[in-house]
């Protein structure tokens, strides 16, 4: 039986690409010379760090950062913008990456794919949806659905079986 994953999943080496791409640019931009502004990732949490001086220029590195994801192909809809804090004389925030499908958006995947009336059978795995059906037009005709959805967080499809 035909049968195709719809997960949400992260590209690490674009999201470490941007990352060091974003650390380029404030190297070289006139006024971020002597602020000591950077920005880190941390690989195992999919979050980065951004630290500079001043609140104003958090929001700069916050434009250059998700304009630097865009160029690298990485949805914006991934990203989360963390509170800006203040920490002694520095400025920090933090930007989480969400991967994976939760419950919630399980939920609204597999009702989506319901409401679109195909023959098909959605059910959630761990952190995946798993869309079965008998005829492979109907397995497309879910993708279309669930595509043409407005969804909070980026996804895509894998594993399509015949």
């Amino acid at each position: 039986m035909p049968s195709f994953d719809i997960v949400s999943k992260i590209k690490k080496d674009e999201l470490q690409n941007a990352v060091e791409n974003t650390q380029r640019e404030l190297a070289n931009r006139y006024d971020f010379r002597g602020t000591d502004s950077t920005v880190e990732l941390d690989k195992q949490t999919l979050a980065v760090k951004l630290n500079a001086p001043e609140e104003f220029q958090i929001r700069q590195i916050d434009e250059i950062l998700l304009q630097k994801l865009s160029k690298r192909g990485l949805d914006m809809k991934s990203a989360s913008l963390g509170e800006v804090t203040r920490s002694g004389k520095r400025s920090l925030q933090q930007v989480t990456f969400k991967e994976g499908i939760d419950r919630d958006l399980a939920k609204k995947i597999i009702k989506v794919i319901k409401d679109a009336g195909l023959k098909v059978d959605a059910k959630q795995y761990d952190d995946a949806v798993r869309v079965t059906g008998k005829k492979k037009d109907d397995l497309q005709s879910a993708i279309a659905a669930v595509r043409a959805a407005s969804l909070e967080q980026p996804v895509q499809f894998e594993n399509f079986r015949d």
